[in-house]
């Protein structure tokens, strides 16, 4: 039997751009949400099978997951969705990613690991834009010194955001100014910020948790991470309410995403690098699309894993118009 992919809050900003694109790209597979008449109405146009249900009822979830392989979570704020299907999918045996950048959702991820694994689960948050260039770019710099010891990543957000994700920036302000110091998750309010050059010289970037301080470690194992975001002006908005869905298809054009790493080793040599990409808004159905193509193909492993233990450190540079670039 061909396993069933399910794309759950297909008819917000970003799930409809992934379910078009797996719809492009000839994936089979089915769309939910909450919203009946949305849910249809997209269904009918895409052509493929829906399912109607919310997330308030365990058993509820657990009913309309019959018959599912894998179920790609579109629906933010994750703090609301994410736990109720992790904690479905392992009771049902079906394999869970999303697209996620809140550090709530990782930890939850990474608490319940062995749950999954015994239920042979595999819990894949952050199949997006930037845990999946972000998560690879550590790994790829991690390999270039011996026994790295420290992380730094910047992320760089140059055009304005979804209703959605600036939701989802809420619930990452949420937890406040965290760092991972020798292994452990601690809270540092008197984080300072730091400047890293995104291509155009080096800027200010202002620390923020973000789902890598529980993905780099995971791939990496290096012990002190710290995580960092440069805004450009006009992004954030006056108003979520007041707010357009998400960045238009020209906006997405102009504005490229890019990530900065930096890794220290125990002998203290520094690598630095870049990956620079297509906007996160474009790259994150590219990316979540092939995740799911190949978790449909059978390529997972059972509990918390990340994009680069999953499908390696070239699973991000694998997208179309991605590159990684050294830097001195």
């Amino acid at each position: 039997m061909a396993p069933t992919i399910l794309i759950y809050g297909a008819t917000g900003y970003t799930g409809k751009l992934v379910a078009m694109q797996a719809r492009e790209t000839h994936l089979s597979f089915e769309i939910a949400g909450r919203n009946g008449q949305q849910v249809t109405a997209l269904a009918d146009q895409l052509d493929v099978p829906c399912r109607i249900f919310a997330l308030d009822d365990p058993e509820t979830i657990i009913t309309s997951l019959a018959g599912v392989t894998a179920v790609l979570n579109c629906a933010g704020p994750f703090a609301s969705t994410a736990r109720p299907l992790m904690e479905a999918c392992i009771a049902c045996g079906v394999q869970y990613l999303d697209i996620t950048a809140e550090y709530k959702v990782y930890a939850w991820a990474e608490a319940w690991s062995e749950r999954a694994a015994a239920a042979g689960v595999m819990l894949l948050p952050g199949v997006g834009w930037d845990v999946v260039p972000s998560d690879c770019l550590a790994m790829y710099l991690a390999a270039k010194v011996d026994q790295p010891q420290s992380l730094r990543i910047a992320l760089q957000v140059a055009n304005s955001m979804s209703r959605g994700s600036t939701t989802s920036v809420g619930e990452i302000l949420g937890v406040g100014l965290l760092v991972r110091t020798e292994g452990t998750i601690v809270a540092k309010l008197d984080a300072a910020p730091a400047r890293f050059d995104f291509g155009a010289g080096l800027v200010d970037s202002v620390p923020l948790s973000f789902g890598d301080l529980v993905t780099a470690w995971k791939s990496t194992g290096i012990p002190n991470i710290a995580m960092f975001v440069n805004i450009k002006e006009n992004v954030m908005p006056e108003g979520v309410a007041a707010m357009p869905e998400g960045p238009s298809l020209e906006e997405r054009v102009a504005n490229r995403a890019c990530a900065v790493a930096e890794v220290t080793g125990i002998d203290g040599a520094v690598v630095r690098a870049r990956i620079d990409t297509v906007n996160g808004y474009s790259y994150t159905p590219l990316a979540a699309v092939e995740a799911l193509r190949l978790v449909a193909a059978g390529q997972f492993k059972a509990g918390f894993q990340t994009p680069a233990t999953v499908f390696g450190a070239g699973f991000a540079v694998s997208i179309a118009d991605t590159r990684i670039v050294d830097m001195v």
